[in-house]
């Protein structure tokens, strides 16, 4: 059995589309959710789905105590569902190529720090992008900068607003996420 951990910053609405996905699976667990958030609504998406989530913030990453959480839970794999924080270096080390996560957007337009959620979406209307999508990559030492599983794309309209455009990603991120996961860990010799 793959025990996979899912670390989400928000509301964690994918944690939850993924977990739903997964539920009726002998072959992969999800033990735990981890947030930087401690007011996250996703800790309490986790309450309704039983499954225990804690906070750890910038300083537990740093310090390792994020990694001896992964590590006393016999964690195979990570994946990053809307979760902001950089993953510290000894982390990567600790699962290399074993963690992946989803960016709103069509790499490498529209990365790196500060590019996340509604921001991503604003600046790919203010560019008159035609099209956007989905990115899922491996996580390296640089925000969104890993090496390329997957991607997926929608049709921007001139008409679109950020708001549009989002609810087209958002789309692509439940219908494909789930399933880009699946054949990640379950290719990969962890």
């Amino acid at each position: 059995m793959k025990k996979v951990a899912l670390f989400a910053s928000g509301s964690g609405s994918n944690a939850e589309n993924i977990i739903h996905y997964f539920q009726d699976r002998e072959d992969i667990s999800f033990p735990l959710i981890i947030s930087n958030n401690k007011a996250a609504y996703v800790h309490e998406r986790a309450k309704r789905l039983h499954i225990p989530s804690y906070t750890c913030g910038k300083e537990a990453f740093e310090n390792g105590e994020a990694l001896l959480l992964l590590q006393q839970n016999e964690i195979d794999f990570i994946v990053l569902a809307g979760f902001l924080l950089k993953v510290p270096e000894r982390m990567l080390q600790a699962y290399p190529q074993k963690i992946i996560n989803i960016h709103p957007a069509l790499l490498p337009k529209f990365g790196g720090k500060g590019m996340y959620g509604s921001y991503v979406h604003e600046a790919v209307v203010a560019a008159k992008e035609t099209n956007t999508g989905i990115t899922i990559h491996y996580v390296n030492e640089n925000y969104d900068e890993g090496q390329i599983i997957f991607q997926a794309k929608c049709a921007v309209l001139p008409t679109d607003s950020p708001d549009d455009v989002a609810a087209k990603v958002h789309a692509l991120e439940y219908e494909y996420f789930p399933q880009v996961i699946n054949s990640t860990i379950f290719s990969t010799n962890t």
